[in-house]
């Protein structure tokens, strides 16, 4: 694939979990989580995305959550659990998909606030409509999703490369 390739980045946030005695890590989804995350994965089979490359955080809630979307796609993508997602950094986020094969072409990330919405805000130089201020005074609640495309390597993508072309929430 060329440098010019377009590709797309799907971004979830983790479905509500419940406050529990268990570690952040181990948190499971609530009741309303569990009835979320198969919404979000009927959401991206509406619009058609299916991803070429699932990276998911490997705290419970993340997993729950794409475990529960992914059975609403018509294929299941490959799918990696990547403990650097938790508790990432935008910045350590950016690195971490600098990282991609040029062979994918539409990535998705499973991770949680506030890395998720800060890296959709930093990578979002444009804006479909209202988009960006949506998705901005919604604070990118749970079941949230972004998709952002750019052109270009994996290893290029940085601070406002990105086109928001699509942002839902279940609550919306």
């Amino acid at each position: 694939m060329s440098a010019d390739t377009p590709r797309r980045i799907v971004l979830l946030r983790h479905a509500k979990a419940e406050w529990s005695e268990t570690s952040d890590h181990e948190r499971p989804l609530a009741e309303r989580g569990r009835k979320d995350a198969p919404v979000a994965g009927r959401w991206l089979a509406g619009a058609g995305i299916t991803p070429d490359l699932t990276l998911c955080s490997t705290s419970a809630r993340t997993r729950e959550t794409w475990k529960l979307a992914v059975h609403e796609l018509p294929q299941r993508p490959k799918t990696v659990y990547e403990e650097r997602i938790y508790e990432a950094s935008l910045g350590e986020l950016i690195a971490l998909l600098n990282e991609t094969s040029d062979d994918v072409t539409d990535l998705m990330l499973v991770g949680h606030n506030p890395g998720v919405h800060a890296l959709a805000d930093a990578l979002s130089g444009d804006a479909e409509g209202d988009l960006l201020p949506r998705m901005n005074r919604s604070g990118f609640p749970t079941a949230s999703l972004a998709v952002l495309s750019f052109s270009g390597s994996w290893k290029s993508l940085e601070h406002g490369v990105g086109r928001l072309v699509a942002y839902w929430s279940p609550h919306e």
